[in-house]
């Protein structure tokens, strides 16, 4: 069962862990590359800031983002300031987030995210939770996947398997980390392939951070897997 207030301070904390990494930039290595093609850091910062406030749309009943081209637009606007206002802005908004989820609501009720996509009210937190630790990652400021917390990192992992579950591209793949397995792709009655490594390879390699090389593969290659 989901509880949504303990992902909630999860996301606080994360939040909190981001904002102090950040802090250590200037304006110079703010404008520097991320580690996501054509993003510098900042992008990455006005993205994080960005998605809390399109997240509070959904707890509060209104589309994500008004139009499919706000989001990038957004970013793109926010990207140049200087980094106190990009960190003034995580903040901000992180408050903004943490605020609409202290509202007493229906947590079982179904919300609309991007392009259609719908969950329950009580898996917004830990989807906000993981845009602020992947997106610190993505920094690539000497925060790695192995800093992840241990539950996020477990979750995360379920999390994506779930979301290729069924999908008509990936084989229906088995996935272990020597004491948990997952699965994964086209359903089948026995896995095409069994895909086995640490927690934090095998999750590198569902967001699309790493590229499975660390992975151990039987019945055949490393399915690829659609962007997210």
């Amino acid at each position: 069962m989901i509880d949504h207030a303990h992902d909630l301070a999860s996301v606080r904390d994360a939040t909190e862990r981001l904002l102090t990494a950040a802090a250590a930039l200037d304006n110079a290595s703010a404008a520097e590359p991320s580690r996501l093609p054509g993003w510098s850091r900042n992008h990455v910062l006005a993205h994080v800031a960005r998605n809390a406030d399109a997240l509070v749309n959904v707890l509060e009943g209104r589309l994500m983002y008004p139009t499919a081209g706000v989001r990038d637009a957004d970013i793109e606007r926010d990207a140049p300031r200087p980094l106190d206002v990009q960190l003034a802005d995580v903040r901000d908004s992180s408050a903004r987030f943490q605020a609409a989820g202290a509202v007493p609501a229906d947590w079982s009720r179904t919300v609309e995210l991007r392009n259609g996509v719908t969950d329950t009210a009580s898996r917004v937190p830990f989807r906000r939770w993981s845009e602020v630790e992947l997106h610190h990652v993505d920094l690539g400021i000497g925060y790695e996947l192995e800093d992840l917390p241990e539950e996020f990192t477990r979750r995360e992992i379920g999390f994506l398997a779930e979301r290729f579950t069924g999908h008509p591209d990936v084989p229906s793949t088995h996935l272990s980390d020597g004491t948990r397995a997952w699965s994964t792709g086209r359903a089948a009655e026995k896995p095409d392939v069994t895909v086995t490594g640490s927690p934090e390879e095998l999750l590198g390699w569902l967001c699309g951070r790493r590229n499975g090389s660390g992975l151990t593969v039987d019945g055949g290659a490393l399915p690829a897997l659609p962007p997210l």
